[in-house]
């Protein structure tokens, strides 16, 4: 029998070929029998099909995977995305060639809603405009009376969505004595009330809000959601935290509030353009706190979504389903219960099992 293969995107080395990110432990791919992976390179940017023609399993981090990455082969049965965004996934592309994809909800609910914690604190208590002050020696501790911070105890967060992430945001911030609000069509009020959270019109969200955070994921529906009309409903005391997608908010009305003094600050680890141009005008706002897409980016971070994605690739290897699935109806589709069939029973023929003539049932 031939081994299952996995395949690792290949920026999860570093360019001398050492893991760029130890704490992900592939001792468990290591240490199963008859199985074996390898890294492998994208081509401008873009997983290619034929490098991926003799693998099972994928684990992505960064480059896209799209109709360009699908072999005709049908041996591929999951991209295991190495966090819980997949806005680098073509995930009609995987549907439709019956590829499950995985995120890793668990490996990221605390460390981005600690990345979120971590703002309104920073924000509220003015942090680097105090770590400016104190570098200035004399002058600048002579001016720290004019930088006052904001008091939690009473003040209100918003939450855009309180899904897995901004629902860890809500149980991490209980402590605080802050008023809770959301805005998020798919929570119900018994759920609501679960996390001591008043939900309310969007409008009334961001009129609301004194810390408004974005834990939304980015879909037509939110693209470009947070425009003028929002943020200009919005305290001129109020703080906007976007630790989700850049695209979810109109960069450049939020620039013109920040500019105007419209609201008082925001803090943001994603942006539209990722790199940032060194030229964009955000980045020369001191009433932003800005972080490069990875202020979440810690060592529990990076173990816990590599864990997540191990186990997925496993359960594939054995024959079973795996926790975390984007598109759930791959998982009734007869090409992919036949390759969890093949691999449960050990059987390597791919181009069989796969064929319209299949007599695996969903």
């Amino acid at each position: 029998m031939a081994p299952f293969r996995v395949a690792l995107s290949g920026d999860f080395l570093r360019t001398d070929g050492t893991p760029a990110y130890p704490m992900f432990d592939l001792s468990p791919l290591a240490n199963t029998p008859d199985l074996e992976f390898a890294y492998v390179n994208p081509l401008d940017g873009v997983m290619q099909a034929d490098d991926l023609a003799d693998f099972d399993a994928l684990t992505l981090l960064a480059p896209r995977f799209d109709e360009r990455s699908i072999g005709s082969n049908n041996r591929l049965a999951i991209v295991a995305r190495f966090g819980v965004g997949y806005d680098n996934v073509d995930v009609e592309a995987c549907t439709a060639a019956g590829i499950a994809l995985v995120i890793t909800p668990d490996g990221v609910r605390r460390p981005v809603a600690v990345a979120v914690l971590t703002f309104i604190l920073a924000l509220a208590g003015k942090l680097l405009t105090k770590d400016r002050l104190t570098r200035e020696g004399p002058a600048g501790w002579a001016r720290r009376s004019a930088h006052m911070g904001m008091g939690l105890t009473g003040r209100t967060l918003g939450q855009l969505g309180i899904g897995n992430i901004g629902a860890e945001v809500l149980r991490l911030a209980a402590p605080l004595g802050m008023r809770f609000i959301a805005h998020d069509t798919f929570v119900s009020a018994e759920q609501a009330r679960a996390l001591s959270v008043e939900l309310v019109d969007i409008e009334t969200l961001f009129r609301e809000a004194d810390f408004l955070s974005i834990s939304v994921p980015l879909n037509d529906d939110t693209r470009g959601l947070v425009g003028k009309r929002l943020i200009g409903l919005m305290k001129p005391t109020a703080y906007l935290i976007n630790t989700a997608r850049g695209p979810i908010v109109d960069q450049a009305a939020l620039t013109e509030a920040l500019e105007a003094g419209e609201i008082a600050g925001a803090g943001l680890d994603v942006f539209e353009a990722e790199p940032t141009p060194v030229d964009e005008r955000l980045l020369a706002l001191e009433n932003v706190i800005v972080t490069p897409h990875a202020l979440c980016w810690t060592d529990e971070c990076f173990a816990g979504n590599g864990a997540a994605d191990v186990r997925a690739v496993l359960e594939v290897r054995h024959g079973r389903e795996p926790a975390g699935v984007v598109n759930k109806a791959v998982l009734s589709d007869s090409r992919f219960r036949a390759r969890l069939a093949s691999l449960a029973a050990g059987s390597r023929t791919f181009q069989e099992i796969a064929s319209p003539s299949s007599s695996v049932s969903p």
